[in-house]
């Protein structure tokens, strides 16, 4: 026979655990969307970005890379944070498509920001200071996807 109450205890624990990690989750993702955010203006302005006397910064966000017609890649970057950052929100109150739309939003990001590391190693030869913060916001962003407990 079971014991009820240890199963009751582990079902009221997995909603905080969720919550807390989403919580987790939303934070992370408006940082990044605060980087988003000033390199979008930065690309848009003209201004260059305050790299610290790194050269390859100047290089990578100086890039054909660093646009799609005219797009800066940050400003892509900015619209999937958002949307990490409102699945996450929602996700932290429970709603399960919430979850699942998190899950894909940064499953998305998690392989853009893969294919960027690779241009910055192998084409461009160069890294930048806020690409690689960016990068590290987005792969604690899938470990939390990655890692949550499973709902019922």
């Amino acid at each position: 026979m079971k014991d009820r109450k240890g199963d009751q205890k582990a079902k009221s624990a997995r909603p905080r655990v969720e919550m807390f990690l989403y919580a987790a989750a939303a934070l992370i993702a408006v940082t990044g969307l605060g980087e988003a955010i000033y390199l979008t203006v930065m690309f848009l302005t003209g201004e260059l970005a305050i790299c610290g006397g790194s050269s390859g910064c100047m290089e990578v966000l100086g890039s054909k890379f660093a646009h799609i017609r005219g797009i800066p890649i940050a400003a892509f970057g900015a619209a999937a944070y958002f949307a990490a950052f409102s699945c996450a929100t929602f996700a932290a109150f429970g709603y399960a498509r919430a979850r699942r739309l998190f899950t894909i939003v940064v499953g998305g990001m998690f392989l853009f920001t893969l294919w960027l590391l690779f241009v910055q190693a192998f084409l461009l030869h160069a890294f930048c200071k806020y690409c690689l913060f960016s990068a590290a916001m987005i792969f604690l962003l899938a470990g939390i996807g990655v890692s949550r407990p499973v709902s019922d």
